[in-house]
């Protein structure tokens, strides 16, 4: 069986209920993430996390939480557990962002903490890695994400190893005014990432995806590396059009139509 190639967004902290309904009944009368060579996936704020995946349990689209602490339960005000996320019917969880490691202060072992509670609870985790600029001009961009990848999946099972997603996001291209990676960038950085991950026990690469302003001019070149698994967007698909519009060009760019 061909792996899909992964189309998604993360909302971040936007999207009341109702504009959360909205997005979500766009995307289920939608027929395009009904292409079995793609997966769809919305990472909506924890406050709409139930109610669109209520929305979209009939549609072949996933839906993560934007974080989550490792323990199932505890005196850990304003935090959310695994067994919150997997309760709000949620697919995956997204663990590491760089907003979270500068702003909250989270560590590579905490993450790593996450990403096996996550497993524990049949939850996928969407691991982010990404280097900064300065680590990027003083050349350490491949051995700061490798790092991150190795330590994020420590002690981490074989047999799990098929339900991990990795998101190449390099610091500086994300954010309003970030500066996307060019495609020879990414597939150089997805090509170490990939060389430096293990296999899974059925032979098959974790996929990684490729995250950072993405949009509709540069969809179409990251989508045709072979190197790229899939795409992990930010404000170009905080519509829906967004979203559906920049999948309809990676059906064209890597599938040819």
């Amino acid at each position: 069986m061909t792996t899909p190639f992964w189309v998604g967004t993360s909302w971040k902290m936007n999207k009341t209920l109702g504009e959360a309904a909205h997005y979500a009944e766009a995307l289920r009368g939608a027929s395009l993430f009904r292409d079995e060579r793609l997966q769809g996936f919305v990472i909506p704020p924890f406050t709409a996390l139930s109610s669109v995946c209520r929305s979209l349990a009939e549609a072949p689209v996933m839906v993560g939480a934007q974080n989550m602490h490792w323990a199932e339960r505890g005196a850990f005000t304003g935090e959310i557990s695994p067994l919150m996320v997997q309760d709000c019917g949620a697919d995956i969880v997204e663990l590491g962002h760089s907003e979270r490691r500068e702003y909250f202060n989270e560590t590579d072992a905490a993450i790593n903490r996450k990403v096996k509670a996550a497993l524990a609870h049949g939850l996928r985790p969407l691991i982010c890695v990404g280097e900064t600029a300065e680590e990027k001009r003083l050349g350490v961009a491949v051995d700061t994400v490798i790092r991150q990848c190795r330590i994020a999946l420590n002690s981490v099972a074989d047999e799990d190893l098929d339900k991990i997603l990795i998101a190449y996001e390099p610091v500086w291209a994300i954010g309003e005014h970030g500066t996307p990676a060019t495609a020879d960038d990414a597939g150089w950085i997805h090509r170490h990432i990939h060389e430096a991950l293990p296999t899974t026990p059925q032979g098959t690469s974790i996929p990684v995806l490729y995250g950072g302003s993405v949009n509709l001019e540069n969809c179409a070149a990251l989508a045709a590396l072979p190197e790229v698994s899939g795409l992990f967007i930010g404000r170009s698909a905080w519509q829906p059009e967004g979203l559906l519009a920049i999948a309809e060009r990676v059906v064209a760019a890597r599938f040819g139509g």
